[in-house]
């Protein structure tokens, strides 16, 4: 048996503080384990931020989840070093797409009950690969909304979660995919990937657009990207009567998120979308486990009907981790897929 080789691994270690650390040694596997090689990692720019810079209320769910040093990151491609007793899925170089953090080398849990693990087909390199489990969370977020063929939809918030969206939504067969945004970069991603208009607008102003576009009817379903407790009202706003608005990005100030009168008047609903929502083992009532959902993924890839790989707008080495987070603190706006290269 190998020995067990040095690692990296990134650690937030406080507010705006973080830390690339060597990990050594890396333990072997245990039964019902797997030892993986990361060779891409994705930044999930919302949540990490949010995390790095504690943007979020007292008391709040983030407040419990991000404690330091916290391991951040949960989109990963690479593949299987080793393997434990009992696992009979999995071998040695197997690449595989895992929602596992930050870090060159790891050791997880295979079972599908724990950890999602989706093997990576061949013709889908590690960069598209790596997108896997933020693709589930805009999956997750546009099966919640029970869309109807020919809907008119909004989607308040062009990153990465609204660019995934877009695509998906243009798959489903939407009539109007409508991305609003401040940043032309980010419009023009929306535009390749398939929305059908793009307003250049704070969501304050967006709503006499948005019913010139759909004849005066509104969105069906309206998308909040954003996780800012502003974009909520006029995002209900833009629903018709009886519409919806999906929450697919929770938002660190989630108590300062208020109801309006389109919520009590007109009828609009108000659903919200998270990643641990799926069942984690797939049965004939609940098939969409995190796993299925990062296979159709991998299909939509492969037959060509989804891109994402014009989506990747800056690489960085772990140790330029620092660089990374200052790039999307300081120039988010023109910074959507900010890959780990953990090969370099």
């Amino acid at each position: 048996m190998a020995s067990p080789s040095p690692s990296l691994e990134i650690l937030f270690t406080g507010a705006n503080q973080l830390e690339v650390r060597p990990v050594e040694p890396i333990r072997h596997p245990g039964p019902g384990e797997i030892a993986i090689t990361c060779t891409r990692s994705l930044i999930s720019t919302g949540t990490e931020c949010t995390c790095l810079t504690r943007n979020f209320n007292p008391g709040s769910v983030w407040d419990g989840w991000v404690k330091y040093p916290f391991r951040s990151g949960y989109s990963v491609a690479g593949h299987v070093t080793e393997v434990g007793e009992g696992v009979t899925d999995l071998k040695p170089g197997d690449r595989i797409a895992v929602g596992a953090t930050h870090a060159r080398q790891a050791v997880v849990p295979a079972n599908e009950g724990t950890m999602p693990i989706v093997r990576i087909p061949d013709g889908i390199n590690d960069d598209e690969a790596a997108w896997f489990n933020l693709a589930c969370v805009a999956q997750i977020g546009v099966r919640r909304a029970e869309h109807e063929l020919g809907d008119n939809v909004v989607l308040v918030g062009m990153g990465q979660l609204g660019q995934l969206a877009v695509r998906y939504l243009r798959i489903w067969g939407a009539n109007s995919i409508i991305a609003i945004d401040t940043a032309p970069a980010r419009l023009e991603m929306a535009k390749r990937g398939g929305a059908s208009h793009t307003l250049k607008m704070p969501v304050a102003e967006a709503k006499e657009a948005v019913a010139e576009i759909t004849g005066g009817r509104l969105a069906d379903v309206v998308y909040d990207m954003t996780g800012h407790a502003g974009a909520f009202a006029p995002s209900l706003g833009m629903a018709r009567r009886f519409g919806k608005l999906i929450l697919l990005s929770n938002p660190g100030k989630a108590s300062d998120l208020c109801l309006t009168g389109d919520v009590f008047g007109r009828g609009v609903q108000v659903r919200a979308a998270h990643l641990g929502d799926p069942p984690w083992v797939a049965n004939d009532h609940l098939y969409w486990t995190r796993r299925n959902m990062g296979k159709l993924f991998f299909n939509y890839l492969l037959d060509g009907r989804m891109r994402v790989a014009d989506l990747i707008t800056n690489r960085y080495p772990p140790t330029e981790a620092r660089q990374a987070y200052d790039k999307l603190l300081t120039d988010r706006d023109n910074a959507m897929g900010i890959m780990f290269e953990w090969d370099r």
